[in-house]
């Protein structure tokens, strides 16, 4: 599956609605460390049919990430029925992402 891009607009729809749970990747295009875990997380999404990836660029999206208390990125979020359940911050290995979904 894709990952989605996850906006003010569509966060409710993509997220707090979604039959499944959702890994969230908040990002940004000037983050060392975002770069070298975002393509874990396209794997992690092609891979993982049981979870939806998405992904917030905290400078396109300021108001999701302080709904959201990011204060440090990348942080992944997932979510369960809408609601936060787990938060990891940091660059982590592909192994440690399909951990944090389990």
């Amino acid at each position: 599956m894709s990952v989605v891009n996850i906006t003010v607009e569509n966060f409710e729809t993509e997220v707090v609605n979604s039959d499944k749970p959702v890994l969230v990747d908040f990002w940004a295009s000037w983050c060392g460390p975002c770069q070298m875990l975002s393509p874990l997380v396209d794997q992690v999404a092609e891979e993982v049919t049981s979870v939806k990836v998405g992904k917030v660029n905290v400078d396109e999206q300021p108001d999701l990430a302080v709904k959201f208390g990011v204060m440090s990125i990348p942080m992944l979020i997932l979510f369960e029925n809408g609601e936060a359940v787990k938060k990891s911050v940091g660059a982590v290995p592909k192994s440690q992402i399909l951990d944090f979904i389990k």
